[in-house]
């Protein structure tokens, strides 16, 4: 593995590549879950330039989807609800009962999607910032409530930070 830390209107951000060039994560500082530096890899910030770039367009040029090659490293249920996460449309949100229920999970799964949605290992692409409370509000994100709020109203219009 590779990794590669670039800048962005949320900090710096850890993109971390397998030996296959695929993005297998995306780390913001001080994320919760984030592994430790060493199982990254050597640094090398010229891996990923499709990432860095579509990045870089979500960020300040309109980007509502990414279609970079990804490597989802979790469980089965895991990898599921991250697999979801990427159906939920660009300024919109779901909530963790509303995703169970969608994959035929029920609402009693609500907690479980929410476990493995705070695992997310490839933020911002694996859009996990998406799923929010019941009644709508923002609750528990890996990168912080701030950028969490910061990510979603960039989605619906506004400014980060």
């Amino acid at each position: 593995m590779t990794y590669a830390v670039i800048d962005s209107p949320l900090g710096p951000l850890t993109l971390v590549a397998t030996d296959a060039d695929e993005l297998t994560g995306l780390y913001m500082d001080q994320q919760l879950y984030r592994p430790e530096q060493e199982t990254f890899g050597d640094r090398d910030d010229s891996i990923l330039p499709a990432v860095t770039e579509q990045l870089d367009e979500y960020f300040h040029h309109g980007r509502t989807t990414f279609d970079v090659p990804l490597h989802l490293r979790g469980t089965p249920f895991q990898r599921q609800i991250w697999t979801a996460l990427q159906t939920i449309p660009y300024g919109e949100t779901s909530t963790y009962g509303g995703l169970a229920t969608t994959l035929g999970l029920g609402q009693r799964s609500a907690r479980a999607v929410g476990l493995a949605n705070g695992k997310n290992p490839i933020g911002i692409i694996v859009p996990c910032h998406r799923l929010v409370g019941s009644t709508g509000s923002l609750t528990g994100y890996g990168g912080g409530l701030p950028r969490k709020r910061a990510l979603l109203d960039h989605e619906r219009g506004g400014h980060l930070f």
